[in-house]
């Protein structure tokens, strides 16, 4: 029998390009750097995304370390993408998403090489913002409700 959960975020855009965003109780600012427009009040969608993949990573890292038989002692992802704003802009016909995601894990540990290369190799297969970035989701929008009450 499926397990299947629906999460939910709303995002509420501000002036400018600021967003806020709300998921549960908890509330994240977006915006964009100054070079691009924004205040600099938060981290930009594309670093969030990043910030997310190392975030899941962390955690699936956390949860199944003791599986594995890996004591971690500090565990840290550095993520980093590629990604050609002239897609964004409309400048050029590439895509504006990232290109390349690259990251490092930085485990310290005192459990062998060997337990920590299978724990890795299950780490990635196990973290859901990997998965999802790495196999085609499918995504739609669902309606446009307009505020005058007609609705698309």
């Amino acid at each position: 029998m499926a397990n299947v959960q629906t999460f939910k975020a709303t995002a509420h855009l501000q002036d400018g390009v600021k967003v806020i965003t709300k998921v549960r109780q908890f509330e994240l600012i977006i915006d964009e750097p100054t070079s691009l427009g924004g205040t600099d009040s938060g981290m930009n969608p594309v670093e969030a995304l990043l910030a997310s993949l190392g975030a899941c990573q962390s955690i699936v890292a956390r949860v199944y370390a003791s599986n594995f038989d890996v004591v971690l002692d500090d565990f840290r992802v550095e993520a980093e993408g590629d990604l050609d704003l002239d897609g964004f802009f409309n400048r050029s016909d590439v895509r504006p998403g990232y290109s390349d995601i690259r990251y490092t894990f930085y485990i310290k540990t005192s459990s062998s090489e060997e337990k920590v290369e299978s724990f890795v190799q299950f780490l990635e297969s196990k973290c859901p913002v990997g998965d999802t970035l790495t196999n085609p989701v499918k995504t739609k929008l669902n309606r446009v409700i307009i505020e005058n009450g007609i609705s698309l």
